[in-house]
């Protein structure tokens, strides 16, 4: 199974989240973000870790079922929205479904943690509800790749939405929808729609949605610190 292990972007694009991580590594560094991780309920270095997890994560798939496959696109590269996504290698006509750790179990751990530890589960489920519809309606099947959303959709989507529902918790619950929203709109709700593309690897969270759900990540971060320079909380 290790061909189901590759980025999900090609490395050019890639390069570009470990640039916007190191970013917000200088930021922390410069106390720039001194309120972020507070209202994020998260200390900084744990968010840090979180992110550079998913980043790493982002390269393994753990593989949880498999579809006959038929006219097979491999070994290629696919661009959509200004992105290009890696199609793997597959030596065999499949198509296997896969669950990434940095796109889909590292977020989903996160968004559970914050909606028990913040209690915000109306708010939450109701932004998840709103993202996810979003997410449903713009996603697409693309030959050779699965499901794919365009990459500021997530982030944008539930920053809105996030900030019209509650403006002091608006870093959490973008965070939640953002991830949530993205992996049930985009993949889950989409899984039918997998058979007959061709893609040697349909990964929940990988290639075609793990960009979306680590910009919003990112996004979720600078919410909480400019909204904690308007109100500060204590730690």
């Amino acid at each position: 199974m290790g061909q189901t292990h590759y980025l999900p972007l090609a490395p050019a694009f890639f390069s570009i989240l470990v640039g916007l991580f190191l970013f917000l590594l200088v930021l922390l560094q410069l106390g720039v973000l001194r309120y972020a991780y507070m209202r994020l309920g998260v200390g900084p270095w744990t968010a840090m870790l979180l992110l550079l997890g998913s980043l790493i994560g982002s390269y393994f798939n753990i593989p949880v079922a498999e579809l006959p496959g038929g006219q097979m696109v491999s070994g290629q590269e696919i661009d959509f929205f200004g992105m290009r996504y890696v199609v793997p290698v597959m030596l065999e006509s499949r198509t296997v479904i896969a669950v990434n750790v940095g796109g889909a179990i590292i977020p989903t751990v996160m968004s559970l943690y914050l909606l028990i530890t913040r209690g915000l589960w109306v708010s939450g489920l109701l932004a998840t509800a709103i993202v996810t519809a979003v997410c449903h309606y713009l996603a697409q099947p693309l030959p050779g790749l699965g499901i794919a959303e365009p990459v500021f959709v997530p982030a944008l989507a539930s920053a809105a939405t996030a900030l019209v529902l509650s403006w002091r918790e608006a870093a959490p619950l973008a965070y939640i929808a953002g991830s949530l929203g993205t992996l049930i709109g985009a993949d889950l709700l989409n899984l039918d729609k997998i058979s007959g593309l061709g893609a040697p690897v349909a990964s929940i969270g990988g290639a075609g949605t793990f960009d979306g759900i680590f910009v919003t990540g990112i996004l979720a971060v600078l919410l909480a610190s400019i909204i904690g320079w308007f109100h500060p909380v204590r730690a």
